[in-house]
């Protein structure tokens, strides 16, 4: 049977973080929890209330803290970019983010700070922004967030998901 990484990818939870206990009733079996900034000092929150790897980077309101802006590291065979995305103008569109991401060799790009959902799937880069499990800009303003499945084989596939 082919093996699979299941990762919950969360964004913008500005220190409210009733929703992300409420994913973790949701979702089970999950390897890894990935929170893409503006996590502003709930750090040990998530770290505490799971039982995997946790990756974390720093928002535009992180003020003081110690995460990185940024971080790149291997999912199966997949490289990962995880940022915030303010540093890359974002809110005005992500086609800068996404050519660095591609001069990186990036395979799944993670970004947030817009609070709205997204998942892209274009010439070889998948593209992740999980919106705001607090703070939802989208139309229906429905708190969200994503789940990545990176299969063995090499298939990675990714969705918006819904409170």
């Amino acid at each position: 049977m082919e093996s699979r990484t299941k990762v919950i990818i969360i964004s913008d939870t500005h220190r409210q973080n009733d929703n992300f206990f409420k994913v973790l009733e949701v979702e089970k079996d999950f390897d890894m929890i990935i929170h893409c900034g503006d996590v502003e000092g709930s750090e040990l929150t998530y770290t505490r209330a799971v039982n995997c790897r946790v990756e974390m980077v720093m928002g535009n309101n992180d003020f003081f803290s110690a995460l990185p802006r940024e971080r790149e590291f291997y999912i199966g065979s997949k490289k990962v970019l995880v940022t915030h995305g303010h540093d890359y103008y974002v809110s005005m569109g992500n086609g800068i983010i996404k050519a660095e991401a591609r001069a990186r060799g990036i395979d799944i790009l993670m970004y947030g700070h817009t609070h709205k959902p997204l998942v892209e799937n274009e010439g070889g880069l998948i593209t992740i922004n999980p919106g705001s499990l607090t703070y939802p800009r989208q139309e229906g303003r429905r708190p969200s967030y994503a789940a990545l499945y990176v299969y063995s084989d090499g298939e990675a596939i990714a969705e918006i998901k819904y409170l």
